[in-house]
């Protein structure tokens, strides 16, 4: 057995232990929830316990997302609950402090804890992957804080094991780009506002329009940086004209491009360098 089988296996008996009870999961409709969703759903059929898919709808999440969860729990077979939340008003994180994930995470799922007790469900399990582990993800601690369950990382499972693994099972959103929440587009200390916020929303649905697979617009102020895969930026530099000019039209004065390419937490630099020292 090789190491992805082996993570697989861990997996599928970490699944088939928490449906013996009625379960609730925190579900984004990201390959990494949508994975562990039809695994808890399948295992459920031999149990006939209930599996609830808890989609949160934030002010920080691109709008489109609850619609692609919703579908992805039909088809799973879940019961699916949307709770609405506003952390920007509740979740101390207006400034977008550098502990902003821990705020966020802590808010979240207090109140997802709430919606899973309403409905008699005690075991609350999220996506945290196991390359999660390795990157500023200040939101883990929130997780561990609150009992919430990490099967994801249990078994040992990498994002490219979830992927290949939901690709094996069928599940649409198995390339889904990762689409994490709109407060990474903002230098840390920004004030965070939902006009904004809509506005880097905008310039990356139109820039995956042109077929581009990873993209960020992150803002600074007036000036949007647009990051791409690094393979991609000769295309995004033979295309600027049409980027630049939707940019504009969306709200931006200055439009440049990161020759650095798309770095997943590029906002989180600074703060890697100062650990390091």
């Amino acid at each position: 057995m090789d190491r992805y089988e082996e993570h697989c296996a861990n997996l599928k008996e970490a699944v088939r232990g928490f449906v013996k009870e009625d379960v609730a999961l925190a579900f984004s409709g990201g390959v990494d929830s949508s994975l562990l969703l039809k695994l808890l759903c399948l295992a459920a059929e031999k149990t006939g316990k209930k599996v609830a898919a808890f989609t949160m709808v934030t002010k920080l999440h691109p709008s489109g997302d609850i619609k692609i969860a919703e579908r992805v729990a039909r088809e799973a077979g879940a019961v699916h609950q949307v709770v609405h939340v506003d952390e920007l008003s509740h979740a101390g994180i207006i400034d977008n402090p550098e502990n902003r994930c821990y705020l966020c995470k802590k808010y979240l799922y207090t109140e997802l804890l709430k919606s899973a007790e309403s409905l008699g469900i005690q075991t609350v399990l999220e996506g945290t992957n196991a390359d999660d582990l390795h990157a500023y993800r200040p939101g883990i601690r929130a997780v561990k804080e609150l009992a919430i369950l990490s099967p994801l990382v249990q078994a040992g499972m990498t994002k490219d094991d979830i992927r290949r693994m939901a690709s094996e099972y069928g599940i649409s959103v198995a390339e889904r780009p990762a689409s994490p929440c709109l407060a990474t587009r903002f230098p840390y200390g920004a004030r965070l506002s939902g006009e904004k916020m809509k506005m880097a929303e905008e310039g990356e649905k139109y820039l995956r329009a042109m077929g581009f697979y990873n993209v960020r617009v992150r803002i600074y102020g007036d000036m949007a940086r647009i990051e791409v895969d690094e393979k991609e930026l000769p295309r995004l530099i033979k295309n600027r004209e049409a980027a630049v000019k939707r940019l504009k039209e969306i709200g931006f004065t200055y439009v440049t491009a990161d020759l650095e390419g798309f770095r997943s937490g590029s906002m989180d630099t600074h703060l890697k360098q100062r650990k390091e020292k």
